[in-house]
């Protein structure tokens, strides 16, 4: 991760000073860096050493960081990490630009991996995840959102950049193709697991340690798992109070659907249905050969659910 904390450094220089102080802000930011994670133990359960890894996690990063910036922009969001966002510090204007920005870098550094088929991969990807934001856009205070649908979604924003991260790790390593699918579906269960928990924090979570503003999901007018199953599971009235909070979003009864949402038993069932994507990891990760990096892909499946921020 050095390695590519460098390549990151390297390769956010511009000269315009805008551009690298707004990508420098929310990069430092921190964060859990599991896509590049990932991306080095896959390489690494696969055998492959050569420094082409380090500029691809580099990559999956920038394109991460892209949606970021975009995302809070849309989201109007003015808390991450536990800092102001950067559209909060510097404007939404030089947000979405420098998410350009970081979008237009990510591309210029795979062209330099000299492989048609992973800027396949990340261009598919990088159109996919664009898909699933605007879902997401059109989903927005719809209170009749099903699991189905919410997961189409999820698999779309989040879990498609996890995926593509292993993937990549197995064409560098040129993985048998069977090989190459068992990664991938590695990647992409982790990343919906980690994306329900992502919701079920928005209702469970501390906002001091989670760093974001509780209730956030809520506001935007956003149904994510805990509250389509609470509805589900809840009576009529309570269906009724949580609908209304989604269509209007208005988090004036924030406490009552967060009790609704714990009363229903709605956290325990998210909670299962991101322990079911884990196992589903755990299982893919299964099929790469024995060692560390083999047992720290399935050890951060099983830690995945203990997450709390």
């Amino acid at each position: 991760m050095a390695r590519v904390d460098e390549v990151i450094a390297k390769r956010l220089s511009s000269g315009v000073p805008l551009v690298g102080q707004v990508a420098q802000y929310i990069i430092s930011a921190g964060g859990k860096r599991l896509r590049p994670v990932i991306l080095l133990l896959t390489s690494g359960a696969l055998g492959y050493q050569e420094a082409h890894k380090y500029s691809l996690a580099a990559v999956v990063e920038f394109i991460h960081t892209a949606t970021l910036l975009h995302d809070d922009v849309v989201d109007e969001s003015t808390l991450r990490r536990g800092r102001p966002t950067a559209n909060e510090n510097f404007g939404n204007p030089a947000s979405v630009l420098v998410g350009d920005f970081l979008y237009s870098r990510a591309f210029q550094m795979m062209v330099d991996a000299g492989s048609m088929r992973i800027m396949q991969v990340l261009a598919d990807a990088t159109n996919i995840i664009a898909e699933g934001e605007v879902l997401q856009l059109m989903n927005m205070h719809d209170a009749s959102l099903d699991e189905a649908a919410y997961l189409h979604v999820i698999r779309s924003k989040t879990a498609k950049l996890f995926e593509a991260s292993t993937r990549l790790a197995a064409i560098l390593a040129k993985a048998s193709p069977d090989l190459e699918e068992a990664c991938a579906n590695y990647g992409q269960a982790l990343g919906t697991a980690f994306q329900v928990i992502d919701d079920v924090l928005d209702y469970e979570g501390n906002a001091a340690e989670m760093g974001k503003n509780l209730g956030d999901d809520l506001r935007e007018g956003k149904a994510t798992l805990p509250l389509i199953l609470a509805m589900q599971k809840g009576t009529a009235d309570q269906r009724a109070l949580i609908q209304k909070a989604i269509e209007t979003g208005s988090v004036d009864q924030l406490s009552s659907v967060i009790a609704i949402v714990r009363e229903t038993g709605a956290l325990e069932a998210s909670r299962k249905a991101a322990m079911s994507e884990a196992q589903r990891a755990v299982d893919a990760a299964q099929h790469l050969p024995a060692g560390p990096y083999k047992d720290a892909l399935v050890a951060l499946a099983s830690q995945l659910l203990e997450r709390r921020t």
